[in-house]
């Protein structure tokens, strides 16, 4: 059996975990997240902001709507967090894990953290299996900078995904919503539709009729099916703005599938450039 730290943790198990060893963060977005974490959260979580702390406010053009923050950005928000490499953290919010929790999970697994975890079914599975929740301010120590200096899971930019969506040893997953791959609604971008050539496998696929992730083997079943047995280098997957595909990424990772390529710009960023598009006339 091995030993790698599953990057799932369930209610159940994260209520038999020592609190005192481990880093729970509050990963929820929207308008109104900080003010729902104050009012509101797991007893002992930590917020962590998409926008401010996972993302930087760049030209959505030249690298979507949630470019990722530089490394010295990156590394104050983990410091402010108190999370240090040896720490075990738990990331949560309230979208079953597709809001920021796997962002914040890819972020963390993608600067060399290895006791990151996401818990399954969020705030409300840990809330129902009776983990305390509370609105009081969390008191906690920072850390020094947490020390990185690269980015250790693949990434690809605008022109590698133009390039690998014309080769057929390439697969370019989009896993937004079907309304949204085929270009019927758009409630976030400026054009409706998809990158030419992507194949469409909605993230919310990869959960059960409860909101919780489907079992490991029954993703990697049905991941090994889509990717025809081709190389994590030769897969890209990508949402709206880089968010939601982590939630993907993080259903490979837990169904044993090597990690694939990340375009964070994603539609975001494609749609707003002179780049191939399959949309509804």
């Amino acid at each position: 059996m091995s030993d790698k730290l599953s990057p799932i943790i369930s209610a159940e198990e994260l209520l038999k975990l020592n609190s005192s060893e481990i880093i729970l963060i509050d990963a929820r977005g929207g308008i109104n997240a900080p003010e729902n974490y104050l009012n509101e959260h797991l007893k002992g979580a930590r917020y962590v902001d998409l926008n401010k702390d996972l993302a930087t406010a760049e030209n959505p053009a030249d690298g979507g709507r949630h470019p990722l923050p530089s490394f010295s950005k990156f590394s104050e928000v983990l410091s402010k967090l108190g999370i240090s490499p040896t720490s075990h953290v738990v990331v949560y919010d309230d979208k079953n894990g597709s809001n920021a929790a796997s962002r914040f999970w890819w972020m963390l697994k993608a600067v060399g953290h290895e006791k990151i975890q996401v818990l399954n079914g969020g705030l409300q599975e840990a809330i129902k299996a009776g983990f305390p929740v509370s609105s009081e301010i969390e008191n906690f120590e920072k850390t020094e900078n947490y020390p990185i200096t690269e980015w250790k899971l693949a990434l690809v930019d605008i022109n590698e995904v133009d390039k690998a969506r014309n080769n057929n040893e390439n697969i370019v997953i989009d896993v937004r919503d079907k309304n949204r791959f085929d270009g019927l609604t758009e409630p976030l971008d400026l054009i409706a539709g998809h990158i030419l050539g992507a194949v469409n496998v909605p993230f919310s696929e990869n959960l059960d009729e409860n909101g919780l992730f489907k079992s490991a083997e029954v993703l990697a079943e049905k991941y090994t099916s889509i990717l025809e047995s081709k190389s994590s280098e030769n897969i890209i997957v990508h949402c709206g703005s880089g968010v939601t595909a982590c939630h993907t990424l993080l259903a490979m990772d837990y169904a044993g599938i090597p990690i694939p390529k990340l375009y964070v710009g994603s539609w975001s960023e494609w749609s707003r450039n002179d780049r191939e598009m399959a949309t509804k006339k």
